[in-house]
């Protein structure tokens, strides 16, 4: 596997000593700097552009959410994950709507960091399955939209950040079907992309426990 380029911003030195020792165990990943608040990262990127950022939400001078939109915006192929302990859904919403498309919380183990990354790399989301099914548990339902079992079947799965094969594959059914699914998904929620779809899926708490 190609080798995926990281910087850690994070206010927390000791979090961020930590999280590079994990990440330095795990071969194809190569940690490039880091950073202790968004004005430093936004420096960073000028000699060290990354492929992902691992991006805490709570910084000071620029925090997380302010530093993903500049980032996104400079660097639109760079890919940001929100890496935060805070649960409330409003951090979600915001780091979603800067440009974030993963959410860790940080007390993720090793296992589901790799997972993540590897799925940001190739253009797919991922959102802490222990974080959705929180939200689902404590986010009250809402009457809106109909959807088949089937579609909250492949919600659920973009949810816990399948790509569409490994949908087809989990769910015995072809790739092409799983398309049209996520399309009519996208057609039924007004999702703009598959970030705006997780969030509408834990809103209207659509994901099976």
């Amino acid at each position: 596997m190609e080798i995926i380029t990281v910087i850690i911003a994070d206010d927390h030195e000791i979090f961020r000593k930590g999280l590079r020792t994990v990440l330095n165990e795990i071969p194809f990943i190569k940690v490039v700097a880091e950073s202790s608040n968004g004005y430093e990262l936004i420096k960073e990127m000028k000699s060290n552009p990354a492929e992902i950022i691992l991006m805490d939400i709570k910084m000071p001078i620029i925090d997380g959410i302010e530093a993903t939109k500049k980032v996104i915006k400079k660097y639109p192929g760079t890919r940001v994950i929100a890496l935060t302990m805070h649960e409330e859904i409003s951090y979600f919403n915001k780091m979603i709507d800067a440009g974030a498309t993963g959410f860790l919380l940080k007390k993720t183990n090793r296992a589901q960091l790799e997972k993540a990354i590897i799925a940001i790399y190739n253009d797919e989301t991922f959102f802490s399955e222990e974080f959705i099914i929180s939200k689902n548990k404590t986010t009250p339902k809402k009457a809106s939209i109909i959807i088949s079992e089937r579609e909250k079947q492949v919600l659920e799965l973009i949810c816990k950040g399948y790509s569409n094969v490994e949908i087809a594959i989990e769910l015995g059914i072809s790739k092409r079907t799983v398309d049209g699914h996520r399309s009519r998904l996208f057609d039924k929620t007004g999702a703009k992309n598959s970030p705006n779809l997780v969030l509408f899926a834990i809103k209207n708490n659509l994901i099976i426990a």
